[in-house]
């Protein structure tokens, strides 16, 4: 256990920080401080009772940082987690009840997980951050919870999907329909609908079945949702024009590499949102991950796995399993599961590298470990939580060592033969310039790369607007399109702007007989960016 001395400096440092956690709602760096203030004495037995009956809220007052909001919501969290009489369980606070509009830096909701099953207390909150680069899904950090003046606890703080959110990942568009996956695994299908599909966008008899399943946020689109089945199931040639894919792909790499099993990837496929974008695309959107890293430990195909079975899953788990189509489909698609292993190779590429992933962690644990100790209703002791990096905690469920977990799980994924296949190398990218001291106006992108002679496809995807789609142009190396010589492996693509666009932002895909592999490789956090200003030069 780490000494009081260390403690008192690191609350000092982090009381020296808070003007910066107030700054920002969801600084992971950062533990927000929330006072919530109830009138009634039997608070939790209210709370207890609104659980069961209905979505009232039990009215009452929040400090957060500093900031004091009056007239807002209080309830327990809705999941699987919720325990009747317990000193502690999730609350989920609306700010805006009373008074309309009101919010905490945008935010009109705070949605406080308490961190069932997980000994760590970080799952959620690394999972998130590391979700974030590439695909829609919510931020999170730490908040330390007071009631009526008492510690409550220290929590997950996850960031509510609504407009800030859709206007972040969405570029700007909050219109479209919105669904969370809900799968009903107690009361039975209605009988005129499938029996057990939960959330896995199988076909079912009808749009209205899908309600059994899926929970409508925003719109009533339950045709769109019912089509989205139907197109996976029978037109799977048509599926980009009603899926955005890449995204499908990304949340499915995550799921894999993470052993994110409380998911699509595990059984009844919960703990997504899909959401119809302005170009009527559904494209997902991932959260809830308590149970990531191991913690949930059923695919849907037979019984709960074991550590070792867990730590070697298989990284194209499904890929026959006809219950699961948004794998089986789209993974049999010979580029789409190119891309899909690409999107693996990355992740654990960024995170699980020269033990980083074992950096941040034992950082984060650092930082929260001063509030836990306080934390009298926390699930587990401090002994345990500080041993959960690398021990397995629990008797009966088992929860395996974050860092040693992941340690072995990338190992695994590393050595597997389907990480061992060399994708293309794409090296000297560049943009023809303007001569000097030439009076000729550069008016169009000519863009090149050089790439291994393994390469047989490359591939230029572009956009003249940040929150525009990219529309995408086969790269060639005929000699014709700004390449040199034909045969050179030097490919490249003239890009004709439309009339006042002078700024493209692009990224390159080269694909060889077994691999894919993107430039930059991070290309849904930075892309190349060029101005026809700048080719002027």
């Amino acid at each position: 256990m780490r000494s009081l001395k260390l403690f008192t400096i690191l609350t000092f440092l982090l009381g020296m920080s808070g003007l910066s956690a107030q700054n920002d709602f969801f600084n992971i760096d950062n533990i927000q401080q929330i006072h919530i203030n109830l009138e009634e004495e039997n608070w939790a037995y209210l709370l207890d009772s609104l659980r069961y009956n209905g979505e009232d809220f039990l009215m009452g007052d929040v400090d957060i940082n500093g900031t004091k909001l009056s007239g807002v919501g209080v309830r327990y969290r809705e999941g699987r987690a919720f325990t009747p009489g317990a000193k502690r369980n999730g609350l989920y606070i609306q700010l805006d009840v009373e008074k309309e509009g009101q919010n905490y830096q945008g935010y009109k909701a705070v949605d406080l997980s308490d961190g069932l099953r997980d000994p760590s207390m970080m799952r959620e909150v690394l999972a998130h951050e590391i979700a974030q680069p590439y695909l829609a899904s919510p931020r999170a950090n730490f908040a330390k919870v007071f009631i009526n003046d008492v510690l409550y606890g220290v929590f997950s703080n996850i960031e509510v999907i609504g407009d800030k959110f859709l206007d972040r990942n969405f570029g700007g568009y909050t219109e479209g329909a919105l669904f969370a996956a809900t799968p009903d695994y107690i009361v039975p299908a209605p009988e005129e609908c499938r029996t057990k599909l939960y959330a896995s966008l199988l076909v079912d008899n009808s749009a209205d079945c899908y309600k059994h399943n899926f929970t409508a946020l925003r719109g009533n689109d339950w045709q769109g949702l019912y089509q989205l089945s139907m197109t996976l199931k029978d037109h799977p040639e048509k599926i980009e024009d009603v899926l955005h894919v890449d995204k499908v792909l990304w949340m499915l790499a995550f799921n894999n590499v993470l052993v994110n099993l409380s998911s699509y990837t595990g059984q009844y496929s919960p703990n997504y949102l899909l959401y119809k974008d302005d170009r009527g695309r559904w494209a997902p959107i991932i959260t809830g991950f308590n149970f990531a890293f191991g913690s949930y430990k059923n695919t849907g195909v037979g019984s709960d796995k074991g550590t070792v079975a867990l730590l070697q899953l298989d990284p194209l788990l499904h890929v026959d399993e006809e219950s699961k189509p948004l794998i089986s489909v789209l993974l049999s698609d010979e580029k789409y599961q190119k891309q899909y292993l690409a999107h693996m190779r990355n992740i654990l590429r960024n995170h699980f590298k020269d033990d980083a992933f074992a950096k941040r962690v034992e950082a984060l644990q650092l930082m929260i470990l001063p509030d836990l100790a306080e934390d009298e209703h926390k699930y587990y002791s401090l002994a345990e939580i500080e041993s959960s990096l690398t021990e397995t905690i629990g008797k009966k469920s088992k929860i395996p060592g974050l860092v040693e977990f992941m340690n072995k799980r990338a190992s695994f994924l590393e050595n597997h033969a389907a990480f061992r296949i060399l994708p293309p190398a794409i090296e000297q990218v560049e943009v023809r310039q303007r001569e000097r001291f030439s009076n000729e106006t550069i008016s169009d992108f000519r863009i090149r790369a050089k790439v291994d002679k393994y390469t047989n496809k490359v591939l230029l995807y572009y956009r003249f607007d940040k929150d525009a789609p990219f529309a995408m142009v086969q790269m060639t190396d005929d000699g014709g399109h700004f390449d040199e010589g034909a045969g050179d492996s030097i490919y490249g693509a003239i890009v004709e702007p439309p009339v006042g666009k002078k700024e493209l932002e692009y990224y390159i895909q080269a694909e060889n007989a077994k691999a894919i592999s993107y430039d930059p490789t991070d290309y849904t956090v930075t892309k190349h960016k060029v101005t026809l200003a700048e080719l002027n030069q």
